[in-house]
C-alpha cells in the first residue's frame, strides 16, 4: 500500500504485521491444504466454475497454464482445497510474479497480469475464504456484485487492479470478512455506507481512487478496525468528513495504521489534534494526514488546549503537503509528541528557525523530512543538532544558499558529539555553494549523503577526506570541475556519482584514483556521464573490478576500443553514447558478461559485428541503446534472443527485411519501446494476428515500408509511420470497427507516405488519440465526419493531401484542439464559424493554400489563445475584422508562448506524459521553411494572396508579440497604419502588391528587429524614413512605387521634405485629466465668486463692512502713492540744483 510504506521501514512492518494477522487467521486452513489425499479430490463443480472464470480471462503469461480440465484442480496453481472436503478455499491469482503472503519469498516483485472478465460462475465456490486477484488489468470493469455473496470469505484483495465505478454495497454483507483492500484502482462515487457493516474487519484499504463525497460515518462501527487507509485520491480533495468533524473516528480504538491524506476539510476541525495527542486512538502508531490543507490556525487556536501526552503511542507522522508556515508546529509536535521515530513535514511553507528546545524534546526520532520547504540559513535548523537519535535528514528542494561548510557546521553544532547516528544526509535541489570539503569532521557515521542540484564549485579538494563509513556520495548537478582527488579511492563508496558537472580530467586518471585501498574493490555504481571527461577507456575489469553500472555516456572520450578489451564482468548497466568512441564490437567483448541488463552505444562510431549463430550470454530486459552505430545491412538476429522493454536500433545502417519474429516480439507482454527508424528496410509488414497491447512506442519512420498498414499496428499506443512508401490504410482504421473496446492508439503519424483514397471514416474507435498527422499523402475526398468523435484531440496535421469539400461541422467536439493544419488541400466553402467553439485551446491555424471564399468571420476573433494565423492562397475578399486586436496571446511581447506538446497519454490504464515532435512548415522571408517545436515561439498572420480589401487596421498595431506580419498580394488601399512602429517584435513584414498610397510611417524606423521588409508594388509616395533598418534592405523592397525616392533606391528626392510625423498619441488617462482640470477650474471659480459676491447681496452688514474696506484700502493705496511721488519729486529737484 503505497501511502503506509512511505515513510519507512516502521510502516512497512505494521502492514506486514497486519497482513501476518491474517495469515494466523488462516493458517488452520492452509497449514495442511497445499495437497491434496489421494482420497479427495477437488469438486467436479469447482472445478467447472473455475474452468469458467478462466474461459472469461486473457492470460498472457500462462499463469493458468495448470488449469487443465483433466487435471486436479486442487493441484492448479493458485489454487489450494481443504484436504478433508476437498473444497476450494484457498484461491490467489495475484498478478505478482511471487507473493506476499507466501514464506521465503523476496520483495521484488513483478506484475504478471490477467485482464478480461470475471464470469459469475465463481458463486459455486462457496466455501471460499480467501481470494486474491490483486496486480492484475481489468480497466471499464465493475466490482461485481457477486462478490457479495461469497460468505464465507475472510479476504479479499482487488487492489492495483484498475477496476472502475462503484463499491457495490453487497460487500457489506461480507460478515466474516477481516481483510479488504481496494487501494490503487479507478473506482469512484461515494464510499457505500454498508461497509460499516463489517464488524470483524481488521484492514480496511480505499487508498488511491477517486471517490468523492463525506466518508460514512458508519465506518466507525468498525471497533475491531487496526487499519484505514481513505487517502490518496486522485481527484484532490475529493473525500471529505462529515458535519462534525469525523468524531467517528474515536470509536476507531484498536486503530494502529490512519491514513486520511487529501481529506480536504480536516482543517475546519481540531479532530486531527486529536488523533495526534493520541486521547481518542490509543494504540495508534502511525499517521497520515498529507494534502489535507492544514495550517497554522488551529495551532494557534487550541494548542493550549492540549497538553503534553509523552504516553501517545503514535511513532510516524506524516504532515507533508500542507500549509504549516511557521515554526510553531514543531514546538506543538515536540509537545504532544516526543516519542515519534519517523516525521514528515516535506512540501509545506516552513521557514525561519525551528524552535531551539525542539532538538532536545525529540528524544526517539531517527527518520526526519523536512523536503519542499523555504528554509534558508544554516542557523535555522541548529536545533536540529541537539536529536542525537536521528539517523536519516532530508532537507532537500530547500532554499539553502549559504557555502557547504557553514550549513554542515550548525547541523552538526549541537549536543550529540558529532551527530554520531547520522547516517543518511540529503542536501539535495538546493542553492549551496562553496567548494565540496569538510565532510567528515561534523558526520563521521554518515553511510549516505547527497549534494546533487546545487551549487558547488571548483576543484575537488586532493586532501579532502571522506567519512570513513560513506558508501554513497552524490555530487552530481553542480558546477565542479577538474577530476577526482586520490583519497576517493581509499574510501569503501559502494555508487558514486558526479554526473553534470564539468570535470575535465582523463578518464584513466580518474579510474586510477578510484582504484585505490578500498574503492576499487568496493565500488559498484559510478555515474560520470554528462561532464567533459576525456581520453579513452581504460581497461577497469581489472581496476575497478566489480562494478554494477556504469554510466560514461556524454562525455568526450575518444579512441578505438581494441579487440580484446575487456568490460567489468559484473556490469548491469554499461551507458557509452554520445561520445567519440571507435572500434568494432564482437562476440568477445561480451563473452563474460552474463548479467548485462542494459547497453547503451548510441552516437558513437562503432561497428557491432558478430558471429552470425551468436547468443549473447546476458538478457538485455532493461534496454538496448545502439542508435547511429553500424549493425547492418543485415538485420541483426541476436535480436531475436532478447526480452528487452527499450530497443533502439535507429540509423544503424540496416537494410533487409525485417524478420516475423521480430514482429512478434511485439506480443511480449511486457511495456517496450521499439524504435527502427532511419535505417533502410524494405517491404511489407505481415498481417500478424497479435496484439501489442503492451507496446508504448513503435517508432518505423524513414524507412522503405511499403503496401498494406497491418491492423495490429492499431494496438501501440504511440505509433509513427512517417516517410515510409505505405500505399493502403483502411484495413488499419477499420479492421476492429466494430469491436468493443477502443483502440488505445494515443499519437500517430502516417505522413509522408503515398496513401491513397479517402480518409478511412472509422475513426470513432480511434478515442484515445491526441496526436493525428496524415500530412503529405494523396487522400482525396472529403474530411470524414468520424473525426469529430477524437474529443482528446489535441493535433490535427491533414497537410499537402487533395481533400475536399467543407470543414466538417463535427470537427467542432474536438474542444482539446491546439493545433490544426489543413493547408495545402482542395478544401473551400467560407471560414467555419464554428471554430471560436475551440477558442479555449486553440493556438495554431493553417488553412493556407486552398479554395476557401467569403469574408473574414468574426468569430476568429474569438480565439484569443492563437499565436499562429495562416490564412494566405485562398480565395477571401471583404476587410480585415477590427476585432483581430482581441487576439490576447498576439498582444503579448514578454510572455513565452508555452509549445512544450506533452500529452497526457493512457498506456495500460496509466495516465503518463509523453512528447512529439511537432513540425510546422510555415512561410517565412518569401519561402516556405520548416518550424520545430523549439522554434514554435513564432507569432505570426499571414493573409496573403487572397482578394482583401480596404483599409489596413490601424488595431493591428496593438498586436506587439507579433514576430510575422504578411497583408501581401490583396487589394488593400489607403495608407499603411501610421502606428505600425509600436510592433517592435516584428522580424518580417511584407505588404507587397497591394493599392496601397501615401508615404512610409516614420515610425518604421522603430522596429530594430525587423530583418524582412516588402512594400513593393503599392502606390507609396514621398521619401523613405532614414534609418539603419531602412536603408539595409535592398531596393527591391521599395520597388514599383512610382512616386516614393531616397535610399536605397536610385530615384533621388528633388526637395528632402521630411514625412509627416505620426500624429503624437494623447495618453487616454492625460486628456481625462485635462477636461476635469478646465471643468474643475470653472466649479471653483463659480463656487469662490458666488459664494463671496452673493454673500454680500444679501446681507447687508457685510455690503457696507465690504465697501468701507475698499474706500479705507483705497485711501491708503492714494497716500502711500503721493507721499512716494513728493519725495521722489523733492530728490530729483535736489540733483538738478
Amino acid at each position: 500500500m503505497t501511502t503506509i510504506t512511505t515513510m519507512g521501514p516502521v510502516c512497512f512492518k505494521i502492514l506486514v504485521q497486519a497482513i501476518f494477522m491474517l495469515w494466523l487467521t488462516m493458517s488452520q486452513y492452509l497449514h495442511h491444504v497445499k495437497y491434496v489425499s489421494a482420497e479427495f479430490w477437488c469438486k467436479d463443480s469447482e472445478k467447472l466454475a473455475l474452468l469458467d472464470f478462466k474461459s472469461g480471462l486473457v492470460d498472457d503469461y500462462g499463469v493458468l497454464s495448470s488449469w487443465e480440465r483433466n487435471e486436479d484442480c486442487c493441484h492448479w496453481r493458485g489454487v489450494f482445497c481443504n484436504n478433508l472436503t476437498g473444497h476450494v478455499q484457498y484461491l490467489d491469482l495475484s498478478g505478482l510474479y511471487d507473493n506476499p503472503l507466501v514464506p521465503n519469498v523476496g520483495l521484488g516483485y513483478t506484475a504478471r497480469r490477467l485482464k478480461g472478465q470475471i464470469h459469475a460462475s465463481l458463486l459455486e465456490l462457496k466455501h471460499l475464504v480467501y481470494f486474491n486477484l490483486s496486480y492484475n488489468y481489468f480497466p471499464n470493469t465493475h466490482i461485481p456484485q457477486f462478490f457479495g455473496s461469497l460468505s464465507n470469505l475472510e479476504y479479499l484483495d482487488l487492489s492495483h487492479s484498475y477496476f472502475s465505478g462503484q463499491v457495490p454495497p453487497q460487500l457489506g454483507s461480507l460478515s466474516k470478512l477481516l481483510y479488504l483492500n481496494l487501494e490503487d484502482n479507478k473506482l469512484d462515487g461515494s464510499i457505500p455506507y454498508q461497509l460499516g457493516n463489517l464488524s470483524s474487519l481488521l484492514y480496511l484499504s480505499l487508498c488511491d481512487n477517486v471517490f468523492e463525497g463525506t466518508i460514512p460515518s458508519e465506518l466507525g462501527k468498525l471497533s475491531s478496525l487496526e487499519q484505514l487507509c481513505l487517502g490518496g485520491q486522485a481527484t484532490f480533495g475529493a473525500l471529505t468528513v462529515d458535519n462534525r468533524g469525523g468524531q467517528w473516528l474515536s470509536n476507531l480504538t484498536s486503530l494502529m495504521v490512519l491514513d486520511l491524506s487529501e481529506v480536504i476539510n480536516l482543517n475546519n476541525s481540531y479532530i486531527w489534534m486529536q488523533i495526534m495527542v493520541g486521547s481518542n486512538l490509543p494504540h495508534l502508531q502511525e499517521l497520515h494526514l498529507e494534502s489535507c490543507f492544514l495550517s497554522d490556525h488551529y495551532l494557534t487556536k487550541f494548542m493550549s488546549n492540549f497538553k503534553s501526552n509523552s504516553s501517545s503511542s503514535l511513532r510516524s507522522l506524516d504532515l507533508s503537503n500542507n500549509y504549516f508556515e511557521s515554526p510553531m508546529i514543531f514546538k506543538w509536535i515536540s509537545q504532544v509528541n516526543p516519542n515519534l521515530v519517523i516525521l514528515d513535514l516535506s512540501v509545506n511553507s516552513l521557514k525561519g528557525p525551528i524552535p531551539s528546545d525542539f532538538g532536545t524534546a525529540m528524544t526517539s526520532l531517527q527518520e526526519l523530512y523536512l523536503i519542499g520547504n523555504r528554509f534558508t540559513k544554516g542557523k535555522d535548523l541548529r536545533s536540529l543538532a541537539d536529536i542525537c537519535s536521528l539517523m536519516e535528514l532530508s532537507l532537500m528542494e530547500n532554499n539553502l544558499d549559504e557555502e557547504l561548510a557553514t550549513i554542515l557546521q550548525n547541523l552538526s553544532a549541537g549536543s550529540c558529539s558529532g551527530h554520531s547516528s547520522l547516517f543518511v544526509l540529503f542536501l539535495n535541489m538546493n542553492q549551496i555553494t562553496g567548494e565540496f570539503s569538510g565532510i567528515s569532521t561534523g558526520f563521521p557515521s554518515l553511510i549516505q549523503l547527497s549534494l546533487a542540484g546545487n551549487r558547488l564549485s571548483g576543484k575537488i579538494p586532493e586532501d579532502i577526506t571522506l567519512p570513513s563509513k560513506l558508501e554513497s556520495l552524490s555530487i552530481g548537478s553542480n558546477f565542479l570541475t577538474g577530476g577526482i582527488p586520490k583519497s576517493f579511492g581509499d574510501a569503501c563508496l559502494n555508487s558514486l556519482s558526479l554526473n553534470d558537472n564539468s570535470l575535465n580530467e582523463e578518464l584513466p586518471l580518474i579510474v586510477n584514483h578510484l582504484s585505490g585501498r578500498c574503492a576499487g574493490n568496493s565500488l559498484q555504481e559510478l555515474d560520470l556521464s554528462t561532464n567533459r571527461i576525456n581520453g579513452t577507456l581504460p581497461d577497469m575489469s581489472k581496476l575497478i573490478p566489480f562494478l554494477e553500472v556504469l554510466k560514461l555516456n556524454e562525455n568526450n572520450l575518444r579512441g578505438t576500443i581494441q579487440a580484446d578489451y575487456r568490460f567489468p564482468s559484473q556490469l548491469a548497466t554499461l551507458e557509452l553514447d554520445s561520445n567519440s568512441l571507435e572500434g568494432v564490437i564482437s562476440d568477445s567483448h561480451f563473452a563474460n558478461m552474463s548479467k548485462l541488463k542494459y547497453l547503451s552505444l548510441s552516437g558513437n562510431s562503432l561497428t557491432l559485428m558478430f558471429s552470425q549463430n551468436w547468443v549473447p550470454p546476458f538478457q538485455l530486459e532493461e534496454g538496448i541503446l545502439l542508435s547511429s552505430c553500424k549493425l547492418g545491412p543485415a538485420f541483426p538476429k541476436w535480436l531475436q534472443t532478447q526480452k528487452s522493454s527499450l530497443i533502439d536500433i535507429s540509423n544503424t545502417g540496416i537494410s533487409d527485411v525485417v524478420p516475423n519474429w521480430f514482429w512478434e516480439k511485439l506480443a511480449f507482454p511486457m511495456p517496450m519501446d521499439v524504435d527502427i527508424s532511419l535505417n533502410n528496410l524494405i517491404g511489407k509488414i505481415p498481417n500478424l494476428p497479435i496484439w501489442p497491447s503492451y507496446v508504448d512506442t513503435l517508432n518505423l519512420a524513414s524507412n522503405q515500408f511499403e503496401g498494406s498498414i497491418p491492423p495490429f499496428l492499431s494496438g501501440v499506443y504511440i505509433l509513427d509511420l512517417s516517410s515510409n512508401k505505405f500505399s493502403e490504410s483502411r484495413l488499419f482504421f477499420c479492421a476492429y470497427n466494430n469491436a468493443t473496446i477502443g483502440m488505445p492508439i494515443s499519437i500517430l503519424s502516417l505522413s509522408n507516405n503515398t496513401l491513397s483514397g479517402s480518409i478511412p471514416n472509422c475513426l470513432s474507435h480511434f478515442k484515445s488519440l491526441v496526436y493525428l498527422d496524415l500530412s503529405h499523402n494523396k487522400f482525396k475526398g472529403k474530411i470524414p465526419t468520424s473525426i469529430g468523435s477524437l474529443l482528446n484531440l489535441g493535433i490535427l496535421v491533414l497537410r499537402n493531401n487533395s481533400l475536399t469539400g467543407k470543414v466538417p461541422l463535427s470537427l467542432r467536439s474536438c474542444t482539446n484542439l491546439m493545433r490544426l493544419d489543413l493547408s495545402e488541400n482542395k478544401l473551400s466553402g467560407p471560414i467555419p464559424s464554428w471554430i471560436e467553439s475551440l477558442h479555449k485551446t486553440l493556438t495554431m491555424v493553417s488553412l493556407s493554400s486552398n479554395h476557401f471564399h467569403g469574408s473574414l468571420p468574426l468569430n476568429l476573433c474569438h480565439l484569443t489563445n492563437l499565436h499562429l494565423l495562416d490564412l494566405s492562397l485562398n480565395n477571401l475578399s471583404g476587410q480585415i475584422p477590427i476585432c483581430f486586436k482581441n487576439f490576447t496571446t498576439l498582444a503579448q511581447i514578454s510572455t513565452p508562448i508555452n509549445v512544450s506538446l506533452r500529452f497526457q497519454v493512457n498506456i495500460g490504464g496509466d495516465i503518463i506524459f509523453r512528447s512529439v515532435n511537432y513540425m510546422a512548415i510555415l512561410m517565412w522571408k518569401g519561402a516556405q521553411r520548416i518550424f520545430i517545436e523549439k522554434h514554435l515561439f513564432l507569432k505570426s498572420i499571414d493573409l496573403s494572396s487572397n482578394q482583401l480589401s480596404g483599409q489596413i487596421p490601424t488595431e493591428l498595431a496593438e498586436l506587439f508579440g507579433l514576430v510575422s506580419l504578411n497583408l501581401s498580394r490583396n487589394s488593400f488601399t489607403g495608407t499603411i497604419p501610421s502606428m505600425i512602429g509600436r510592433l517592435t517584435s516584428l522580424e518580417f513584414l511584407d505588404l507587397s502588391r497591394n493599392q496601397l498610397s501615401g508615404s512610409i510611417p516614420s515610425s518604421l524606423t522603430q522596429i530594430y528587429r525587423l530583418t524582412m521588409l516588402d512594400l513593393s508594388h503599392n502606390h507609396l509616395a514621398g521619401v523613405i524614413p532614414t534609418s539603419t533598418q531602412l536603408q539595409s534592405f535592398s531596393a527591391s523592397s521599395y520597388e514599383d512605387n512610382l512616386d516614393l525616392c531616397g535610399p536605397p533606391l536610385p530615384k533621388l528626392c528633388k526637395e528632402v521634405v521630411k514625412p509627416p510625423l505620426p500624429p503624437p498619441q494623447e495618453d487616454e488617462d492625460a486628456s481625462v485629466l485635462s477636461l476635469g482640470f478646465y471643468i474643475s477650474m470653472a466649479l471653483g471659480f463659480a463656487t469662490g465668486f458666488w459664494g463671496i459676491f452673493g454673500s454680500m447681496l444679501v446681507n447687508r452688514r457685510w455690503r457696507h463692512a465690504y465697501f468701507r474696506f475698499l474706500n479705507t484700502l483705497m485711501d491708503h493705496i492714494y497716500v502711500t502713492i503721493a507721499v512716494k511721488f513728493v519725495k521722489f519729486k523733492r530728490r530729483l529737484t535736489g540733483l538738478q540744483s
